[in-house]
């Protein structure tokens, strides 16, 4: 059976997705990740090609600090925490989220609601 492509992320859903992960707590680089695709379902999978640029610009733009130290294999891994900055953009992110996908629901089930009326089903 074929396996079916992941889907892709929307802009900025990333940034989110790894300010939300590390409001539990500090992680490195593959711990972020792996959380990612672990609370997905194992649906996002999160390549490295995006998630370092990704924690690069966050950490240029003061929501991230990072320090290098051993990882759980004893491996020196950088890790990166929330900084006061990063919080604020979290709780600003998810409220937009929130907003955004509740006004795509009210599209999506609006137009499944007028094709049943149209077609009398409704």
């Amino acid at each position: 059976m074929a396996r079916n492509k992941p889907p892709e992320l929307l802009p900025g859903t990333l940034d989110l997705m790894i300010l939300k992960t590390l409001a539990v707590g500090p992680n490195h680089g593959y711990g972020i990740a792996r959380r990612i695709k672990q609370t997905s379902g194992d649906v996002l999978h999160v390549e490295e090609g995006s998630l370092y640029p990704a924690l690069h610009r966050l950490a240029k733009r003061g929501c991230l600090d990072s320090e290098w130290r051993s990882s759980e294999s004893n491996r020196r891994a950088k890790y990166y925490r929330l900084t006061r900055k990063g919080r604020t953009k979290l709780k600003a992110q998810t409220r937009n989220w929130s907003q955004l996908t509740t006004a795509i629901d009210k599209v999506l089930s609006a137009r499944t609601a007028e094709k049943a009326a149209t077609k009398g089903w409704a």
